[in-house]
This record gives structure tokens, C-alpha cells and sequence, in this order.
């Protein structure tokens, strides 16, 4: 940020009148300076002071949201070059390529699996988020056609594809969600612009180099389009790769304004086939696409890339953590053991995988140790036998089990006595191995 707390707290009111949301103005301040609050919670604040606020506290890569409330796409709003400087904050969107030239089952399949290929993963919804919807036909009302498939069958965030004279229509008649308009070029640069000015939606702007792309985009700013996106239309993943890179760092080592906006990016062009096409979309999420675009979704391609995704887009500065609670695996019952874990992600999948491949049913505890590891959190308090037993009993799980055995991990068989004492004589207290690959053999032979 171009400002601290400090200094934003110099424009404030001082009057601590909390309309903010926010106990004092200085509390206002810091989470204004951390990117956590927009400058517009404070209402005391004159336009121009508002106004100065948002220029000075903007990231120097705009964030754009496509889409509307039910599916919100947050796009941009980088603040560092690399993920251990911060973190990087809003996660490329996935879109997947549909044309109006294509049969219909390819159409209709394309759709089924944006809508059913989600996954949840550490309390997340892995999913994509946006349809590119292209006009290949030159037929407007096949591509209304299209379009209306697409919004009625799912909720999709859009990017409208295609010469000016087939979306402007669809453009101007969308008005419940934002969507983006590709792309504005040298030799159609101001009809696109007027177009994104009167319909409201975002703009993606092409051009040959990230000079050209500088140019253009300074060039819509100044004539009022505010929510870019960026195409620099690399051939190659080498030079796809130097231009993400070079946009980026111009962005913010330079203050390039021009360059200041989340990219896209279409993997399919550089690709002969899906698998290299995912290998592409792999290689150039770190490095730095704002949004990409997909031929096809299928499954063994597409939640690698979110798996990756959900990695990168998370503060390595904070344990990812699962929720805490009971889990039942392979269809436990009253005399299933009651397993119990810390809440740091790794801990509870590697656990939980060992019991499901284990065919034993059994309950697995998640204990909210602030996603720490089980000898990191027993270290640091937080995993002890009076907190697993207050979890139990907090969470009522003892009134589904008939057999009450409860299995503490064998690294951590010191909290064994201090359990007993918190649940009473009715719980049996077993300590399990210290490695989850032995959970199997240990299950069976309860």
C-alpha cells in the first residue's frame, strides 16, 4: 500500500464513531492500509478526501469482479511479485471455452460438468467459476441462443466472445451480472470502448507486446473504462510466460499504470491436446494469470489446476485448516472407535485417507488447534487431553456411541491419563500409532 495506518489515520475524522463497523478510527485505519476495507465504510469522509484515500490506497493491480453476488469473480488486487514477499490474494479465475459451432451434446456435456465437477477441499468449494461463450458461426441468433443456454443452466460468470457486431446486442441486454467483453484492439478499439462504457461490463484488451498493451489500456482509462483485463496474446508458453512476468513486473516495480490490471490467458491456443493444454494452465497460474480459459472441463485435468490454485491463493503465513468436528468414514455405527486429529489440513487428510482405505468404520475428531500439526499444537498447548475432552463433550458425540473407545495419535500418548480424567471411567482411552500409515492395521485390530 502507498499509504500506512498511520498516515491514512491523519485524513480520518478522529471521532471513534464506529459507523465505521470498526471500535476507533485507527482500527479503521490499519484495516484500510491492509486491504481489508474499502475507504467508502467511513461516511464522514468528504469526496475529495475520499477520493485521494482510493488513489492512494488502490493496489497497483486493480482488482475486477466479473459475475454477480450468487458467483463473484475477484480478479487482480496483487500487491507483490512473489508469494512469500505477502501473499497473493485473489485466485485466477477458470473458465471453461464454449462455441456456438459446436454440436449440441458437446455443449450440453460442457455444461453438466461446470455445474457437477466441484470438490470440497480443506472447508473449501473447488470449482470453476466463468464460461467464455465464443461466436464462431457469424449467426446472431445462434449465439443468443447459446448465451441464454448458458446463463439459464448455470451460474456462470461470462465472457462474451466475438466480433463487436454479435455481443454488443447480448452486451446491452445483460445487465443482472458483470461480464467481460473480449477484446477491444487496435483496429476496434473504440467501438469496443463506447460499447463497455454503455453496457457496464469489463473490457479485455489485446495487443501484440505489453507495450501495446501499456498504450491501449492507458488510452481506455482515460476515456473512462475502469475494470480491465489484459491479453497479451502470446503464441508460445515461453513467451506467454515473459509477458506475465514482464506485465506484472512492470505493474508493480514500475508503476506501469497501463499494466495495472489482472490478465487472461487461453492455454488451448498454445496446445495440441487437453493434457498438454492442463500443463500449460499449470505452468502459467503462478506466473501470473488472472483468468484462464479452458477448452474443456474434465476431471482429471481440472482439479489438479484447482488443487495448485488453492495452494498458491492461500497466505503462507497462515496453517490451512480444516473445521472443526466429528467425521464419520466407511459408514460407522454405535461400536465404532472415535479417532481424534488436529485440525491442520495435511493432518486430517493424510488421517483421513488411512482410515478410508482402512474399511473400517470409524469416527475421525477434528480438535481446532489454529492449524497446527499434532506435536506443534500438544508443544504449544493446544492439543491436550483436557481440550480433546472438552471438544467431545461439547460436540455430544458420546451419545451416538454404544462402545466408547477414543484414540489419541501415539506421538502425543502423554495427553492418555489427562483424557481419562476429563471423560470418566465410561470412555476407553486407546493410544494409536505414531505413524497414519500403520491406521489401518491398527483399526483391524481393534
Amino acid at each position: 500500500m502507498a499509504l500506512s495506518g498511520i498516515q491514512i489515520y491523519k485524513y480520518l475524522p478522529k471521532t471513534n464513531c464506529k459507523d465505521c463497523g470498526f471500535p476507533t478510527c485507527l482500527a479503521f485505519a490499519m484495516n484500510l492500509a491492509a486491504g481489508k476495507v474499502d475507504v467508502s465504510a467511513c461516511i464522514h469522509l468528504t469526496e475529495q478526501i475520499k477520493t485521494e484515500l482510493e488513489v492512494a490506497t488502490a493496489p497497483p493491480i486493480r482488482t475486477v469482479v466479473l459475475g454477480n453476488k450468487d458467483n463473484q469473480v475477484s480478479v487482480g488486487g496483487e500487491t507483490v511479485l512473489f508469494r512469500h514477499e505477502k501473499t497473493f490474494f485473489n485466485k485466477t479465475g477458470v473458465a471453461v471455452l464454449i462455441a456456438d459451432n459446436e454440436p449440441d451434446e458437446a455443449i450440453d456435456g460442457k455444461i453438466e460438468r461446470f455445474n457437477h465437477l466441484r470438490y470440497e477441499r480443506a472447508g473449501q468449494e473447488l470449482r470453476a467459476e466463468l464460461v467464455a461463450v465464443q461466436s464462431k458461426t457469424g449467426d446472431p441468433s445462434k449465439y443468443k441462443s447459446l448465451v441464454n443456454k448458458v446463463t439459464t443452466k448455470t451460474d456462470a460468470a461470462l465472457i462474451l466472445m466475438g466480433s463487436i457486431d454479435m455481443i454488443s446486442p447480448i452486451a446491452m441486454g445483460f445487465q443482472n451480472s458483470k461480464a467481460l467483453l473480449c477484446s477491444a484492439h487496435a483496429d476496434n478499439f473504440d467501438e469496443m470502448v463506447n460499447l463497455a462504457k454503455e453496457s457496464g461490463h469489463a473490457l479485455a484488451i489485446k495487443g501484440k507486446s505489453p507495450d501495446e498493451l501499456n498504450l491501449l489500456a492507458e488510452k481506455a482509462a482515460s476515456a473512462g473504462i475502469k475494470d480491465i483485463i489484459l491479453d497479451p496474446s502470446s503464441g508460445d508458453i515461453s513467451k506467454a510466460l515473459e509477458d506475465q512476468i514482464t506485465i506484472r513486473r512492470l505493474a508493480l516495480a514500475h508503476k506501469a499504470k497501463g499494466l495495472g490490471y489482472p490478465t487472461i490467458v487461453f492455454p488451448y491456443e498454445m496446445a495440441n491436446d487437453l493434457m498438454e493444454e492442463t500443463i500449460l494452465a499449470a505452468t502459467i497460474i503462478p506466473k501470473y494469470a488472472g483468468l484462464l480459459v479452458l477448452s474443456d472441463l474434465q476431471g482429471h485435468s481440472l482439479f489438479p489446476l484447482l488443487l495448485q490454485r488453492m495452494n498458491i491463493f492461500t497466505d503462507p503465513q497462515r496453517p490451512m485448516r480444516t473445521d472443526e468436528g466429528v467425521y464419520p468414514f466407511n459408514n460407522p455405527g454405535p461400536e465404532s472407535p472415535l479417532l481424534v486429529t488436529t485440525n491442520f489440513s495435511l493432518t486430517y487428510f493424510i488421517v483421513s485417507a488411512e482410515i478410508e482405505n482402512s474399511k473400517m468404520p470409524a469416527y475421525l475428531a477434528v480438535v481446532d488447534t489454529e492449524g497446527l500439526s499434532v506435536l506443534t499444537s500438544w508443544a504449544a498447548g493446544k492439543f491436550d487431553g483436557e481440550i480433546v475432552g472438552s471438544m467431545i463433550k461439547k460436540l455430544k458425540i458420546e451419545d451416538q456411541l454404544h462402545k466408547k473407545v477414543i484414540v489419541v495419535p501415539g506421538l502425543v500418548a502423554v495427553i492418555r491419563g489427562e483424557l481419562e480424567e476429563e471423560l470418566g471411567n465410561q470412555w476407553i482411552v486407546k493410544v494409536g500409532p505414531k505413524e497414519a500409515i500403520h491406521i489401518p492395521a491398527f483399526l483391524k485390530s481393534l
